[in-house]
């Protein structure tokens, strides 16, 4: 599974989660930094990627468009990037789960 970081979290997170989700990316290195929720989505959906985001917009899409792409949701709050990257290792096999239901779109990581 591969991940499209959104421009609300770590760059650093591509590179220090890339034992777990290789080919991962973040906005930025798609010049996609500051892009519309839009864009954003397009480019995920277009490039098989699941969007990882602190950004309500993309739960509201997931609703309103459904997959693909799908969208992880993190509801942490202002946390740091340790934190963040330790919510995605502990609950990597629960995403994967998540990324292989077809019927899924959002998945809420608390």
């Amino acid at each position: 599974m591969r991940l499209l970081f959104d421009e609300n979290l770590s760059p650093q997170l591509v590179r220090r989660l890339a034992d777990v989700f290789p080919g991962s990316v973040h906005v930025r290195d798609c010049g996609l930094a500051s892009g519309a929720d839009g864009a954003v989505w397009r480019h995920a959906r277009e490039q098989g990627f699941v969007i990882v985001s602190k950004d309500e917009d993309f739960r509201h899409l997931s609703f309103l468009e459904g997959a693909p792409p799908k969208v992880v949701g993190i509801e942490l709050g202002n946390c740091s990037t340790d934190l963040i990257e330790q919510l995605l290792r502990k609950r990597q096999v629960e995403m994967a789960r998540f990324a292989a239901d077809p019927a899924a779109a959002f998945l809420r990581l608390p």
